[in-house]
């Protein structure tokens, strides 16, 4: 004699499994894309230049850096000026600023990328490498270099926010927007990593 569940039993096992998939489904969503934030290193990863060239971090491998989301519309926008300082006072000494554009906060930097090297030439002399605009939040668009960086728990909530990278590519700082280029903790942070 064949014995067939009931259905009270069918809708319980039913509901388990339905259960089961969308925990699964849940715990897929927040792993990273394929290369994105899976690296252990900056210095792993590939972009973009402001002029549209290929750039691989790696070059940087070595070397101490500091990653800046920038924009050319917010109050923080004459921090280019202290950044452009730090890079020509310590590039010699195996340090980088890397400026990563973004629109995200207010809208800030809307324009091309042209428009941007025109502006951070012309108005604070920036020589320090700049990258394609990119997004720097959490979600489906976050570029894989933030996700790299925000892995930590330290994500911007502005412009101008600061990560100090070491020679190995890990994060070992992060300052908000507030801090500037010249500020005491941060001069300390980056010449910390240096010795290392």
């Amino acid at each position: 004699m064949l014995l067939m569940p009931s259905s009270r039993s069918l809708r319980a096992r039913f509901s388990i499994l339905a259960a089961l998939s969308l925990s699964f489904s849940l715990s897929a969503a927040g792993q990273a894309a394929p290369g994105a934030a899976m690296s252990d290193s900056l210095y792993s990863f590939k972009t973009t230049t402001l002029q549209g060239k290929p750039a691989d971090l790696a070059q940087y491998a070595g070397k101490v850096t500091l990653v800046v989301n920038v924009a050319s519309a917010c109050g923080y926008t004459p921090q280019y000026k202290g950044l452009q300082a730090l890079h020509q006072e310590l590039s010699g000494k195996g340090f980088n600023v890397l400026g990563f554009p973004s629109n995200e906060f207010g809208g800030q930097e809307p324009g091309s990328a042209e428009e941007i090297q025109t502006f951070c030439e012309r108005n604070y002399g920036v020589s320090f490498p700049m990258f394609s605009k990119l997004a720097t939040k959490p979600g489906p668009e976050q570029s894989p270099i933030y996700g790299f960086l925000t892995k930590g728990g330290n994500v911007p909530n502005w412009n101008f926010c600061k990560y100090v990278v070491g020679k190995d590519g890990k994060v070992v700082a992060f300052f908000p927007s507030k801090v500037t280029p010249d500020a005491k903790e941060l001069r300390e942070a980056i010449e910390t990593a240096l010795k290392q």
